[in-house]
């Protein structure tokens, strides 16, 4: 373009990306056809008269997450950015994430389902604005309740002020008539009456090993013995997976005071938490069950994720 040109596709330029004009409009303006504008808007861009950038959350990288959301045909994926040099840093950095893609798609009228795990615990610590929802514990305690499922939703609850339903009991117990008791006592039978209410469920995955399953932890040699014999390989709510997403029923299942993988199954909105090498397995296989709808992870997860993605995957509405 000449200088008398380029004045005038700058100008041109202007009127339609910063006034807002229509490119008939312009046109008239400057007694162009609709399409020698758009011609003089495309060569804008072509020369480098125009410069459009995409400025998103420096938090989020945001191409790699559109890859890792049809990879596995999820709703949302967000990849956090940064290198996390231990474990309390990407926990807290997924956490930052989560806790703001909670405030975004929760309302006023949703039933949220709060899963146990550390990274939802440093989620929690994040969430600055949530609204007055209902908000039930899925699972019972494991360990100590200052630092359980049961602090979580008090943590959660301390921000939205909207009505809670913890669950003061274990989350395996001896035999399935202490689970049934324990059922009828009204404070969990109240939480889980809500299940199958639940619209949006925030969960940690699991991985077999000692410390990153709730259940495994908690079980006897034999019943590890019994998990590895059954090629678990991930964990939601203390609900088992083998490494296609097929949920894996064990000799524990029905003493375990938890969320169903049917009821689990039918929540629209199921937002996983979880990063970090060691749990790539279990996230891909927690993703391939169908059940999870949107992850937040990290850079190096998400890149191990796309080497082993499934060939074809169909988006989710």
């Amino acid at each position: 373009m000449g200088p008398a040109e380029v004045v005038r596709a700058a100008a041109i330029a202007r009127r339609f990306y910063f006034d807002g004009k229509s490119k008939m409009e312009i046109g008239a303006e400057y007694g162009l056809s609709r399409y020698k504008v758009a011609r003089i808007l495309d060569a804008c861009i072509e020369s480098g008269l125009v410069r459009i950038e995409i400025n998103t959350d420096a938090a989020i990288e945001a191409d790699l997450s559109e890859r890792l959301r049809r990879a596995y045909g999820l709703r949302r994926a967000l990849v956090a950015t940064g290198s996390f040099t231990d474990f309390d840093g990407l926990r807290h950095g997924l956490g930052r994430v989560a806790a703001d893609l909670l405030s975004e798609v929760v309302t006023e009228t949703d039933v949220l389902g709060v899963g146990w795990g550390r990274t939802l615990d440093a989620m929690a610590q994040h969430v600055r604005d949530l609204p007055p929802c209902t908000i039930v514990q899925m699972s019972g305690v494991v360990g100590d309740v200052q630092a359980s499922s049961v602090d979580l939703v008090r943590q959660l609850t301390s921000v939205s002020r909207g009505p809670q339903y913890p669950i003061y009991a274990p989350l395996i117990m001896s035999d399935q008539r202490m689970k049934a008791a324990l059922a009828r006592q009204p404070g969990v039978a109240a939480a889980m009456d809500l299940w199958k209410r639940i619209t949006v469920a925030v969960v940690a995955v699991g991985s077999l090993d000692l410390t990153g399953s709730q259940v495994y932890a908690m079980l006897s040699d034999q019943g590890r013995a019994e998990l590895d014999s059954l090629s678990v390989a991930a964990e939601l709510c203390a609900i088992q997976f083998d490494a296609a997403g097929r949920p894996v029923r064990t000799n524990y299942s029905g003493r375990t005071l938890a969320i169903s993988y049917r009821e689990l199954a039918a929540v629209d909105e199921v937002i996983a938490i979880a990063g970090g090498h060691q749990k790539v397995e279990a996230i891909r296989a927690s993703l391939m069950s169908g059940v999870v709808t949107s992850l937040v992870t990290d850079r190096e997860t998400a890149i191990s994720l796309l080497r082993v993605a499934p060939a074809e995957s169909a988006d989710r509405a």
